[in-house]
């Protein structure tokens, strides 16, 4: 028996594609910087601090005085001798002329110029506080005035380069169907 079939052959669409890679460069240029400080304006006064020594007193403490100060004080010292030995001749005349009245003048004043009083002690020389200091400190004024930074800085904007890519699709093989009767025997 003779049996009619159909044979169906089938080919398969091929797709081809072709790409091209999109490319992108970016530059970054430098800003352009422009930035000034003004020097600040300072104005600095001073006063000087005053320092004072004063040691004539430790000067003469040690018997080192000026010969002026030496001179003015034997001078002063010479005068005041010459009084109490005037005033002493006198008191001792008296004495000596009132002997009538009794008493015993001659020996009572050879008796006080035999005896002298002689001080001892112990002494710094030169004694303390003799050396006067004295100080005056002296003072720092400071006037500044800031001035503010001057900024003129630009940015660059950056430069961008692009080129697309690109995608091509092309049919390499089309489809087909291809139908056959073939005629069977059973």
């Amino acid at each position: 028996m003779n049996i009619s079939t159909v044979q169906i052959n089938t080919t398969t669409a091929q797709l081809g594609i072709t790409t091209t890679p999109g490319r992108q460069s970016i530059q970054q240029p430098q800003a352009t910087v422009d930035i000034r400080q003004p020097k600040a304006e300072m104005n600095i006064s001073t006063t000087h601090g005053v320092l004072t020594i004063d040691q004539t007193q430790a000067w003469a403490d040690m018997n080192r005085k000026h010969i002026f100060q030496r001179i003015k004080e034997t001078a002063a010292e010479g005068r005041q001798k010459a009084l109490e030995g005037t005033g002493r001749r006198a008191a001792e005349g008296r004495e000596l002329a009132d002997i009538h009245k009794g008493g015993n003048a001659i020996v009572m004043q050879a008796a006080r110029h035999t005896t002298r009083n002689y001080e001892t002690g112990l002494t710094w020389i030169p004694s303390h506080g003799s050396v006067n200091i004295h100080y005056r400190p002296g003072d720092v004024h400071i006037q500044a005035q800031a001035r503010p930074v001057e900024n003129n800085t630009r940015p660059n904007k950056p430069i961008i380069n692009y080129q697309p890519g690109s995608v091509n699709v092309q049919l390499k093989q089309y489809p087909s169907i291809d139908f056959q009767f073939v005629n069977k025997t059973i």
